[in-house]
């Protein structure tokens, strides 16, 4: 039988089927579903640097509103063995995950900013964690700010939350730097062991009856997967890293391309959200039939073989096939 198994992070995963931060692990059931289905492991739903922050200074303000007035101001406590704040909610059902299955589990950090939140990181870690999924998530709008700040800020990040746990690190990026490669290679001199390309930006639109701004959220398409394509192609043969693709995984065919970029795992929600977690079983069956036609003993040995080092034409990654590309519609044009 073909051997689907793969490294990641440093954990033996027995396929490169991961479900990503989504709310599919939000619930017991879900959970155990997901690995029922052949999911090799889980990251946990983002726990939000804006949760740990508000709902700390909420509890802050619970305790010290009106003890200067009078005695009865103790009734105004919360009753603390009842307050369970949303991160510890998370760290709770973190635990209750580990337990309920096998397969590693993920947690996930969602911010940007230094701050005692980070240290979020080693509590997920003490909460029985297998890594740590830092997403990175900014859009910068202050035009005072230049990308050198920034790019500093993320670095100073990812130092601190290293600092604060010893399990494998990932973080998870945007496709918006201006030198992604040297970026790359910082994060990890930093002390990731992991970058998981892209995540996807929230993006608002206009309700023009209303004239409101409305939040959006929609589900990943199969051709979003060719901008982190790319990029691991790029980057798998020149920072040493484990690469993570997430976005645009919806079939066994995008996790071969995936794997042959250069990736260790994919990383899919979306595929699940709309078809169901039953889908992860028929990911797999094709790609087991897929690795029998090819004749392909091993997820290990395609890793790789098709990232810019690899190819016959490494500038098909670049710029000089983007005028080749745009010469296909003149063929079409009557």
């Amino acid at each position: 039988m073909n051997d689907l198994s793969t490294r990641y992070l440093g954990l033996t995963l027995k396929n490169p089927l991961v479900v990503s931060a989504s709310p599919l692990s939000k619930r017991l059931d879900r959970v155990r579903k997901l690995e029922e289905a052949g999911a090799s492991a889980i990251v946990l739903y983002s726990l939000f640097e804006e949760q740990i922050i508000n709902e700390s200074r909420a509890l802050d303000h619970y305790l010290s509103h009106g003890t200067e007035s009078y005695a009865e101001a103790l009734s105004y406590y919360p009753d603390l063995p009842h307050y369970n704040l949303e991160p510890d909610v998370y760290l709770e059902h973190l635990q209750r995950v580990k337990a309920a299955v096998a397969i590693p589990v993920i947690g996930s950090l969602n911010g940007v900013s230094r701050g005692h939140w980070t240290e979020y990181a080693a509590k997920i870690a003490q909460a029985g964690a297998d890594a740590l999924e830092l997403n990175l998530y900014y859009v910068p709008t202050d035009p005072d700010l230049d990308a050198f700040e920034i790019e500093q800020m993320y670095l100073d990040l990812v130092r601190e939350v290293r600092a604060h746990v010893h399990i494998p690190l990932a973080l998870k990026l945007s496709p918006f730097f201006s030198a992604l490669p040297a970026m790359a290679r910082q994060l990890v001199a930093a002390g990731a062991d992991g970058l998981v390309l892209f995540n996807r930006f929230y993006q608002p639109d206009i309700d023009l009856e209303q004239l409101t701004v409305v939040p959006t959220a929609h589900l990943s398409r199969a051709e979003d997967l060719l901008l982190p394509l790319r990029w691991i192609a790029i980057l798998s043969g020149r920072v040493a890293t484990d690469y993570a693709l997430t976005g645009g995984v919806h079939s066994a065919h995008d996790v071969l391309k995936a794997m042959m970029a250069g990736a260790k795992v994919t990383m899919l929600a979306s595929e699940l959200l709309a078809h169901g977690i039953g889908r992860l079983a028929a990911i797999e069956h094709d790609l087991r039939e897929w690795m029998e036609q090819h004749e392909y003993e091993s997820i290990a040995q395609m890793q790789g073989s098709m990232n810019q080092h690899a190819v016959a034409e490494p500038a098909a990654f670049e710029r000089a096939h983007y005028l080749r590309a745009l010469n296909t519609f003149d063929n079409r044009l009557l």
